[in-house]
This record gives C-alpha cells, sequence and structure tokens, in this order.
C-alpha cells in the first residue's frame, strides 16, 4: 500500500517540494521562468539544459498553465509565458495542502505528524536556531488564539 512513499520520487521531494508535484520537465521549465522575465517557447527552449524537443517544450508549457503554473498572453504568434506565482508562493501553498490533508483527522492523529516536523526541524544543521524559532512561532500563534478567544 505504502510502497510508492517510499519511492524516489518522494525521498527526492524531502529536498525540494516541487519534485513531488511536477515531472522532471516540467521542473526544469519553471526553474527557468522563475529565473527571469516573460519567455516564449522558443526562449525556453534555447535555454534548456539537455536537447528537448521544441514542441515538447511547447506541451510541457501548456500543462503548466492548465495546471496554473504559469500565466501566458500572446504576442503575435507566440505566447510569452510568466510564472503564476513565485516559486515560494507555490512551495508554502503546497506545504499548507499537505500539512492541511495530514492534520485533518483530528488533534490526536496530529501528535505523530508534529513529533516528525520536530525532529526534522532539529536534525538540521542549525536545528536548535531552527527550533527557538519553531517556538518562538508557536507562542505568537498561541497569542494570536487567545486574543480572538471570547
Amino acid at each position: 500500500m505504502f510502497r510508492g512513499l517510499w519511492g524516489s520520487r518522494w525521498r527526492s521531494a524531502e529536498r525540494d517540494p516541487l519534485a513531488a508535484a511536477l515531472g522532471s520537465l516540467e521542473r526544469q521549465v519553471m526553474d527557468l521562468i522563475w529565473e527571469g522575465h516573460a519567455c516564449t517557447v522558443r526562449e525556453v527552449h534555447a535555454k534548456m539544459a539537455r536537447a528537448v524537443a521544441y514542441t515538447t517544450v511547447m506541451t510541457t508549457l501548456d500543462r503548466l498553465f492548465k495546471k496554473g503554473f504559469v500565466a501566458r498572453t500572446r504576442e503575435g504568434r507566440a505566447f510569452v509565458y510568466t510564472a503564476a506565482r513565485t516559486r515560494a508562493q507555490v512551495e508554502t501553498a503546497m506545504a499548507s495542502g499537505v500539512l492541511g490533508g495530514l492534520l485533518a483527522h483530528g488533534a490526536g492523529d496530529a501528535i505523530p505528524i508534529l513529533s516528525n516536523l520536530v525532529d526534522a526541524v532539529g536534525s538540521q544543521d542549525g536545528g536548535a536556531e531552527l527550533l527557538d524559532a519553531l517556538e518562538a512561532l508557536v507562542r505568537e500563534r498561541r497569542r494570536q488564539l487567545e486574543e480572538h478567544e471570547p
């Protein structure tokens, strides 16, 4: 049942949250779009690190448009693509969605998730500072909740 969770795509998502949501070509194209200004298919194709057919890049950009990752406008006969959201906005939305789904089953079921979060934060370089920042965020959120209680 859980075999797919342990595959390479999910393990790479530990380092890059977009790896689980986007295919590798979609990810490469988004990285190029996030790097700079508006791009046509031709410009993205020219910047690709590996040889990919022009039509493949065109199809990938169309898929990213349909998924809401890029916006496009027509200029002459070509579409010009821009990021619909910043990388940080996309990562934040993905994290919120994943955490919201994991925490949706109630407070009791959240303890293992929260415990794993604390372990993961604490095991990073600078873990003590990250745990201090997490603790400060918790205190601030608790203060906000207390202000809004009747």
